[in-house]
């Protein structure tokens, strides 16, 4: 969360919902996880605008 902004969002959007911060840990680190095995896959370097240029295809 220290160094992704993406993550950091999200963290902080889990705990204004009341959500536990292990379980807001836990949705980060599943988020890093899906990011990494994306990555890893495609071969492409990591891109944290890459969902936001996406939806402005579409």
């Amino acid at each position: 969360m220290r160094y992704n902004k993406n993550c950091k969002e999200l963290y902080q959007r889990l705990i204004e919902k009341g959500k536990n911060g292990k379980v807001a840990l836990t949705a980060v680190m599943h988020k890093l996880a899906r990011i990494i095995f994306g990555v890893v896959r495609s071969g492409f370097m990591y891109d944290p605008e890459f969902s936001l240029k996406k939806a402005k295809t579409h």
